[in-house]
This record gives C-alpha cells, structure tokens and sequence, in this order.
C-alpha cells in the first residue's frame, strides 16, 4: 500500500531509547573518575530491550524468555515477506524511519567505541542487535525503487493493549517508490545499512555469529 497515512507521535519514544544507550556508552566509557554507578550493566538492560521488541521469528539463543513468534504474515497481504524487524516503543507497528535511525546510532556506538563494548561483553549482543535491524531492510528493499516503510496501522494499534504473540489489529504495509516518494526514509535506511556494513567489516567473524542466531526458515 502506498504511503498516504498521517505521521504517528508515539514512536519518538523508541528513538529516545536508541538515543539513551548512545548516552550510557559515551558516559560510560568517557568518564574519568570512579562512579559507583553499574554502566556496564545499565548497556546489558538496553540491549535486552531490543530483544523485547523483536518482531517475526524469535531466535533460540533469545534472553527474554516471555517473548515468542508474532507477526508471521507481515506482508503478505501486498504480496512481500515483511516479517522481522523491531516493533517501535509500546506498539506493534513497525516504523521505518524510527528503526532505521536506531540502527545507524547502534552501529556508529559499535564503531566508535567497539573496544570498550567488547570488555564490557557486549559486543556480540550488539551486532545482533544491528543484524536483526538490516536483515529486515534488505527484506524491506524488494526493488531498486521500492522501500516498504511500515507495517501496521498506527490509528487503530494505538487504541489497544495487547501482546505482540496476540495482535489483532491491521498488518497492512505503506511502501515510498517513485510515485510515493521518501527521501528521509530512504536516506536514514542507506545510512544504517553503510554504518553496519563497516562495522561488520572491520571483523567480519561477528558477522557470522550474529547469523548463527538466526532460525532457519521452515
């Protein structure tokens, strides 16, 4: 379905979140006096918030034990595969632009302080963070000109409480493409998949760890 829909306030807070785990590695690992305050452990509770927003088929190495498969049939109705991906903040939508800026704070966080993350053990956690994030735009990208820009109709999720194993409100998709145009989105989405690509670049071994938690499709 092409984008006609109205923007939606409540996914600032999923950008917030990404915005806060920048905060706790730069706080954390740029200050020089001893604090009594855990930062190490305040990155391990944000990166198992983004295990509780995963959408599509759950891994079996996932740590948040009360999440399960949902949204199988993402796309479907438009004839794409859009299952996958990160529910943003409290819905079940699943927001492009807010994901994809996720993903590049992710990434440049990873970049600019990979070192410090991995001492902390952390790293693998991250990069399987960012790999569920640009597995499911590649998903997303199903034409040189075509961007699927959201799953999910915000109106009606918003005025439900359910879980996400649960929903029952509209799945139908929004995509940008030449008549539709998008160019924050496409923008935002290119710049995550080039913030991951170097970082998955500089030790590609993580890449592959990130993959072995990946289901295989059946």
């Amino acid at each position: 379905m092409e984008m006609h829909t109205q923007p939606h306030k409540k996914h600032h807070f999923g950008v917030q979140h990404c915005c806060l785990i920048s905060l706790f590695i730069f706080t954390f690992f740029t200050t020089t006096t001893t604090q009594a305050f855990d930062y190490a452990d305040a990155l391990s509770k944000s990166l198992l918030y983004f295990e509780a927003q995963r959408s599509g088929r759950i891994p079996y190495n996932q740590r948040v034990t009360w999440r399960d498969h949902s949204g199988l049939t993402d796309g479907l109705e438009e004839g794409v595969d859009l299952v996958g991906g990160y529910y943003d903040a409290g819905d079940h939508v699943k927001f492009g632009l807010p994901m994809a800026f996720t993903i590049t704070m992710l990434s440049w966080s990873a970049i600019e302080y990979r070192q410090q993350i991995e001492d902390a053990g952390e790293l693998e956690h991250t990069m399987e963070a960012i790999k569920w994030g640009t597995d499911y735009f590649i998903k997303a990208h199903t034409s040189p000109n075509v961007l699927w820009a959201e799953v999910g109709d915000g109106d009606t999720d918003h005025y439900c409480w359910q879980r996400p194993e649960d929903m029952t409100t509209s799945r139908r998709a929004f995509k940008i493409d030449e008549n539709n145009p998008g160019s924050d989105l496409a923008g935002e989405t290119a710049a995550a998949m080039a913030a991951a690509s170097i970082l998955f670049r500089k030790k590609p071994t993580l890449l592959s760890l990130a993959s072995t938690s990946c289901p295989a499709v059946v």
